[in-house]
């Protein structure tokens, strides 16, 4: 009887710990959700069984909703401990009345871009000086891509461009945008000539991207911060000449992200059949 009434009492004294600081352990028990170790409770049952739990991946041990759980102290700890995925809530919530209230760009009209906006006065400088688009489009290089590879032997940022010019190969084929109006091209773009190319997504900044997450693999950090730095010039000079809209630039970050990490992906299941295959071949011998 006093053993039910203390799992009780330890059951309803409880409080999530989860949210209390996302760095720290909790001395009451760890939960593992997706290799990522997560704090969470430490609850016994009416038949003083000892269970963990956390509010995001689960649910108390008796069954109930997980945000039954809650307390105001969770909530407060929310907004101090996570207050990123609080502002992407109110920003959700924000651009939610935005599309739902904003009018649609009339079929008559050019697309919007407040990137063209922006750069305004740029694209003025640049239309009527042509000798500073082909300084500037000069500027932008895969060349160290193949040299990673080619000289130094590491193929896995020439990897993730072979993905990256694929996959924008066909999007880009797929949905063919027309040419942004007040176009200023460069004989020195690629493709050369600028006689046609793909929109969406922007191989230019994928590709810088790419070699820049492989200098800081090798800790070239001045360099890496140099080649960023020269991404940004190029993507205002893209905004400028009319050569992408915003869009196009903002997926070139993210894939270039992204096919990084496919190629060490490829790299890896490469690396562990051969390391499989060379195991089984000295079992055999």
């Amino acid at each position: 009887m006093k053993q039910s009434s203390s799992s009780n009492v330890s059951g309803t004294t409880a409080t999530t710990t989860l949210l209390s600081s996302p760095y720290k352990l909790s001395r009451r028990g760890n939960c593992k959700s997706n290799d990522v170790k997560i704090m969470g409770n430490k609850k016994a049952d009416v038949h003083g069984n000892i269970a963990y739990y956390n509010v995001f991946t689960g649910g108390a041990p008796n069954g109930k909703p997980s945000f039954m759980e809650w307390t105001l102290r969770d909530v407060v700890n929310v907004a101090r401990y996570h207050w990123i995925p609080c502002v992407l809530a109110a920003a959700l919530v924000f651009f939610m009345y935005v599309e739902y209230t904003l009018r649609m760009v009339p079929d008559s009209s050019p697309p919007f871009d407040w990137g063209f906006v922006v750069t305004r006065s740029f694209h003025r400088v640049l239309a009527s000086w042509p000798e500073l688009n082909t300084v500037l489009a000069a500027l932008n290089t895969t060349v160290y891509i193949i040299w990673a590879w080619v000289i130094e032997g590491r193929p896995r940022a020439t990897i993730s461009a072979l993905f990256m010019f694929t996959c924008r190969g066909i999007l880009g084929y797929t949905t063919q945008l027309p040419l942004p109006q007040e176009f200023v091209g460069s004989g020195v773009d690629f493709p050369v000539g600028n006689v046609s190319f793909f929109l969406f997504f922007s191989g230019h900044v994928a590709g810088a991207v790419i070699a820049s997450l492989d200098m800081r693999r090798m800790q070239r950090w001045k360099m890496a911060g140099l080649f960023d730095t020269l991404n940004v010039l190029q993507s205002l000079r893209l905004l400028a000449t009319r050569g992408h809209y915003t869009i196009d630039l903002a997926v070139g970050v993210g894939a270039g992200i992204l096919f990084d990490l496919l190629a060490a992906k490829y790299e890896q299941s490469k690396t562990t059949k051969v390391c499989t295959f060379s195991r089984t071949i000295k079992e055999v011998y």
